[in-house]
């Protein structure tokens, strides 16, 4: 059985990773970069990239698509363009990027340690309003929050 991290590690050979400072770089670069952010709604809303797409995970494969309730006409077109992919810290976005090289985006990227790193490199967010995000209040919501249930039992096989 693969584990949740060796899906992980087999994605990378395919998605490339960038680094915070990288889509800084691009960001000033290229007009045509898409940045698209994959984190459900209550995540996008409270802190995001100025000017990111958002579209859930959830829906992706058929938002990249024609003919379908979840069609984002944008991003069907955005296959020859530069898209990076976001998320909170990196995973989800490595597999929707992988997910939409699959489907024919041939300039994709993944944002390595996700939209936490962006915050740990001190770059700007913007809330649902459009109003800045204090870097503060950002530490606290991407601060890690694993219940005693959710850890591995001492008893646990693999």
């Amino acid at each position: 059985m693969k584990r949740f991290i060796d899906l992980m590690h087999e994605t990378l050979k395919d998605v490339p990773e960038i680094m915070p400072w990288d889509l800084e770089e691009m960001l000033g670069d290229k007009r045509d970069l898409l940045v698209l952010d994959v984190r459900e709604q209550d995540e996008f809303d409270a802190m995001h990239i100025k000017g990111a797409m958002h579209v859930p995970r959830g829906i992706l494969e058929s938002a990249c698509e024609w003919d379908y309730e979840e069609t984002v006409p944008e991003l069907v077109r955005a296959r020859d363009r530069d898209v990076v992919v976001v998320c909170r810290s990196g995973y989800r976005s490595l597999m929707a990027a992988f997910s939409m090289k699959v489907l024919g985006y041939e300039k994709i990227y993944s944002l390595k340690t996700g939209m936490r790193g962006w915050k740990d490199y001190d770059q700007p967010m913007v809330d649902k309003d459009g109003n800045d995000v204090d870097l503060d209040y950002a530490d606290e919501y991407f601060e890690a929050r694993v219940r005693d249930d959710q850890r591995k039992p001492d008893d646990w096989q693999d």
